[in-house]
C-alpha cells in the first residue's frame, strides 16, 4: 500500500510541475503582449533575460537586450507601444522541464497576422524570455514577386 501511495505521489507531483511550468510560460508570453500594448516598458523588458535576443521583421533588427530596452523604452515613452493578439500558440519542454519553446500566430489590426517563435529558460527561479522572433508570414504565392522587392531594397542600402 505505501509503494502505490509514494507512486500516485511521485505521479502527481511530476504531474504538477508540467502543468505548473505551462501556466507560467503561457503567463509570460501574454504577459509580453499585454504590457507592449500597455506601453508598459519596465515590465515589458524584465520579462527578457539578461542575454536575450529580439529578432524583429527587419533583417537588421538583431538586438541583444540592451538595445531592445532602448528600442522598446524610446518607444513606448511616448505612450505608444505596439498590441498583437494570440490567435494560437504550442508550447514544448525541454527533458528537464528548465527550457521551454514555443510559437504562435498573432494578429495586429494595421498588419494582419504575424508569427512569434523563441524560446525561455529557467532563471533564478524564474521563466525568462531567451529569444523572441516576430516575422510576417508570406503567403507563397506572393514570394517570388515580393523576394525581388527586397532584395531592390537591400541593394539599395
Amino acid at each position: 500500500m505505501r509503494k502505490i501511495i509514494l507512486l500516485l505521489t511521485l505521479i502527481n507531483l511530476l504531474f504538477s510541475q508540467k502543468v505548473n511550468s505551462l501556466v507560467n510560460v503561457e503567463s509570460v508570453l501574454n504577459n509580453l503582449h499585454l504590457y507592449a500594448s500597455e506601453a508598459n516598458s519596465e515590465k515589458y523588458i524584465d520579462l527578457f533575460a539578461k542575454n536575450a535576443v529580439f529578432f524583429g521583421t527587419d533583417i537588421s533588427e538583431r538586438w541583444n537586450k540592451d538595445e531592445f530596452d532602448k528600442y522598446a523604452t524610446d518607444r513606448m515613452s511616448t505612450g505608444t507601444g505596439w498590441t498583437y493578439f494570440m490567435k494560437e500558440r504550442n508550447i514544448y519542454f525541454s527533458d528537464d522541464g528548465k527550457t521551454a519553446w514555443f510559437d504562435e500566430i498573432l494578429t495586429s489590426n494595421n498588419y494582419g497576422n504575424f508569427r512569434g517563435t523563441g524560446a525561455l529558460k529557467i532563471q533564478n527561479n524564474k521563466w525568462k524570455i531567451v529569444q523572441y522572433n516576430l516575422l510576417l508570414p508570406m503567403p507563397n504565392h506572393l514570394l517570388k514577386k515580393y523576394a525581388s522587392e527586397i532584395k531592390a531594397f537591400y541593394r539599395q542600402k
